[in-house]
Order: C-alpha cells, then structure tokens, then sequence
C-alpha cells in the first residue's frame, strides 16, 4: 500500500536529478520598453540596446549567475526536487478530504419488479401507492486517513531531505562553474584587447619607420630595398591588428553568450588585466579547504546519504504497516431528516510472496551505495591532483610573467638603438625590421602570460570550491 503513495524509486531518482509590455497615452510619456523579447513557450532573450553596454568583471559574473542557461537549468532541477520532496513528505500527513454531494433520482418500482397488486393482501389500495418514486438526498462528508507504522515511508522522507541538500549543492557547483566560464572569458577579451593595443603602438613604430626609409629613398641616401622591407613590415603589422581585432570581437560575442546577452550587443570592457602577487596556499590547506569547500564533492556525499536511507527503507519493506481510513458526515432527504454516518477502518498489510521483489530492490540499493562511496574516493583523490597542478601552473605562469616583461623591456630597448643607428646612417633598417618583430613576439608573450597566470589563479579557486566568492581575493582585485 505505501508504495503506492511513497513510490520508493522517486528517492532513488532523486539523487540522480526561464511580456513584452508597452502603454501609450496622449497626455503622458511613453512608458519604457522591457529589455527582454518573448519567445513562444516562454522563453525571454535579451534584446540589445543602442550604445557599448559598459562592463566591468563583477557585472559579468553576476549576469552570468542570473541568466546563464546552465545556472538557469540546475535552479529548475532544484526546483524539481524540492517539489518531489513535498510529495514524499505527503505521504507521512494526515490526509483530510470534505466532500458534498446533492443527488436527484427518480425510481420505477415496476422496472424492478414490483407489484402493486400485491399490496391488497396488506390491505393496501393498490391504487393509492406511486410506481414511480423520486428521492431528492443531500450528503456532506469528511474522510481521513493516515499511516499509523510506517517505517519505509518515513526512510524514505528522511532520504528525499537529503536529497535536496544534494540538489542545492548541485546549484552552487554550477555557480562555481558559470563564476570560472565567464571570469576566464572575460580574461581573455582583455588580453585580445591588450594584444590591439600592443599591435596599433607597433603599427604607428613600423610607420614611422617606412616614412623614414621612404624619406631616405628619395633624398637618395637610402636604398629601395630599405623602403620595400620597411613597407613589409608595416603590412604584416596591419594584418597583426586586423586579425587581433577580429579575436576580439568574437571574443566578445563569446562573452555575450556566456553572460545572456545578444550576439550584437556591443560592450565595453571597464577592467583592466589585472596582476598582483599570489600569496603562495600550502598544499595541506588547499586540501583540506576544498575537502571542506568543493560542491561536487559536497553533493556526492549528500547523494550517498539518500542512497543510505534508502537502503534502509528497502530493508524494512518486510515490516508490517499500519494506516487508518474513515470518514464521517450526514446523510438524509433534502427538506426531511438528516443523521450521522460513519465509517472507520484499520488496515494492517503484511507483505508475504514478495520476496524476489524485495531482494531485488535491496540489491539495486546496495549497488547504489557502493558506487556512490566508489565515486567520492575517486572525487578526492581527483581533488588532490588538481589542486597539484593549478598550483604548478600558478608558480610557472608567475615565472613566465616576470620572464616576459624583462623580455619586453630588453626588446624595446633593442627597437631603440636599432632605430637610432638607422637614422644615423650607420647601418640599413633590417636591424630594425628584425627589433620590431621581437619586440611584438615579445609583448604577445607577456600578453599570453599574463592571462594564463590570471586563469591559473581562478582555476584554483575553483579546485579548492571558493571561486564564485573568492575570485576576487585569488585575482588580487
């Protein structure tokens, strides 16, 4: 019977498991139109709007926790299963039901088999008795029923509560997830706006550089292949800016993806890169932090807890159950007497020939278990590694950065000189052309760096579990 009402599966799965308006008036201003488009069943998209939207890294996590489609889905899983608790919680309340009833029914006596010849013996005038009778009867009614003993439902409901604690944490790993995506992307939209900024400053340099060896060439001081390497080089500079400009720019249509908005609205990075120090974390409490801290981990354990509970209400499912139905009201001819009716029951259901269901769903919890124990030692030892290695990348990326800008700075000076003695005459401007193109190699080094030292950072956050509110702290912003 209480299978019926509980369905003890729903645990098992539970662990398992988004208008346009517009008025007008003539005497008032016309009312502002909402931001968003509606889609046929009920799907919203934001529309864009005139103008470079400014954006600043904390606007677009926070867009990304509020219209990203993978936190969207994971609050509707929660959702899901807080609505599947409520029922299992159900089944453990009293069930009170009211009920009325009005019922009109006309009756032929002789349909069924009635005589009202037979009357006379009694000394009753056939004549005076209708075959046809009509019963007019009202009825008001209360019926309840409650499980009295039930111990696989009430395992059951203790399981279902977990599984909600599992659903949550399911929701703030997805946080966690959306807070990386999008602070990664937002990362590399400014690198790709760094690497123009670097590449238009070379382009200017590369410039100025042809007008010098175009100068040289007609004051016939300097040689036309001097002219036609300076052009080159200019050239391959523009083709460097067109094509960083492009990686922006779809860079940015990423980011709008990522965040919910649409693919054409412009939006303007109000960050910059950011770089600072990283306090160096020991290993032990970077582990004993995520153990603490990592969602994923979190909701594993919450779903062997389910899976436990579960467990045990498979093994009392040989237990006896006991439930109580009744109900009470009045009953009675619409205008004529009415009195009390009743009914109680009590129920005792002893399972007897199920036995091989029994065994059967016992092993499928069993099994469950185990897997989900398998799954967590698995987790950390997952764990362990990568926080190993987003600390390895951390320490080399920092390395790097700082190897970089030496680089950068050894470059520009080598741009420097090699320039001076071109326009001194002392020797042609290959030198030069050759300074230039190290000098762009490296600056989109310490470019590249820089980002992936910023991403190693927020890789760690997200491997010890504090990403989505400790990023921040970890980028030193």
């Amino acid at each position: 019977m209480w299978r019926q009402v509980c369905v003890w599966p729903l645990a098992l799965t539970l662990c398992g498991l988004v208008a346009q308006a517009q008025t007008q008036n003539a005497q008032l201003p016309q009312a502002p139109v909402p931001n968003t488009l509606k889609l046929p069943r009920g799907i919203e998209v934001q529309r864009a709007t005139p103008g470079a939207l400014p954006l600043s890294l904390d606007d677009a996590i926070a867009r990304g926790e509020k219209y990203n489609l993978q936190m969207l889905l994971v609050i509707q899983n929660e959702r899901m299963v807080h609505g599947q608790v409520l029922t299992v919680e159900n089944s453990l309340l009293p069930s009170l039901t009211a009920k009325g009833n009005l019922e009109a029914e006309q009756i032929d006596l002789a349909a069924l088999g009635f005589k009202p010849a037979s009357l006379a013996a009694f000394g009753i005038d056939p004549a005076t008795f209708p075959i046809i009778v009509k019963v007019n009867t009202a009825e008001a009614q209360i019926s309840m029923n409650q499980q009295l003993f039930n111990l696989p439902a009430y395992y059951l409901y203790r399981s279902a509560q977990k599984a909600s604690d599992a659903a949550h944490f399911s929701t703030l790993n997805g946080l966690g997830s959306v807070t990386l995506s999008v602070g990664t992307q937002y990362l590399l939209a400014l690198a790709d706006a760094a690497q123009i900024e670097n590449a238009q400053a070379l382009e200017k340099a590369d410039e100025v550089a042809y007008e010098q060896a175009k100068d040289s060439h007609d004051a016939g001081v300097g040689t036309n292949l001097d002219m036609l390497r300076a052009r080159v080089q200019l050239q391959t500079q523009q083709q460097a800016v067109i094509s960083d400009e492009n990686a922006f720019a779809k860079d940015k249509i990423a980011l709008n993806r990522l965040i919910g908005l649409p693919a054409d609205q412009e939006i303007t990075l109000t960050d910059t890169a950011p770089y600072a120090e990283f306090a160096e974390l020991p290993l032990a409490d970077a582990m004993k932090l995520a153990f603490q801290r990592r969602k994923d981990l979190l909701s594993l354990q919450s779903q062997l807890d389910v899976a436990t509970r579960t467990q045990k209400a498979v093994k009392t499912e040989r237990l006896p159950t006991l439930a109580f139905d009744g109900d009470y009201g009045v009953l009675g001819v619409i205008g004529g007497l009415y009195h009390g009716v009743f009914s109680a029951t009590g129920k005792l259901s002893v399972p007897v020939f199920e036995e091989g269901q029994l065994r059967g769903e016992g092993e499928v919890a069993a099994a469950q278990v185990i897997a989900l124990r398998q799954q967590i030692e698995s987790l950390r030892v997952s764990i362990e590694w990568q926080i190993r290695a987003a600390m390895l990348d951390v320490q080399s990326s920092h390395e790097l950065v700082s190897v970089a800008r030496s680089n950068v700075d050894l470059a520009t000076q080598e741009v420097q000189d090699a320039s001076d003695r071109f326009r001194a005459g002392v020797d042609d401007n290959l030198p030069v052309v050759q300074a230039q193109a190290e000098l762009a190699a490296a600056q989109s080094r310490l470019v590249q760096t820089l980002y992936q030292y910023n991403q190693s950072k927020l890789t760690l956050a997200r491997n010890t579990g504090v990403v989505e509110t400790q990023y921040k702290v970890y980028l030193g912003r």
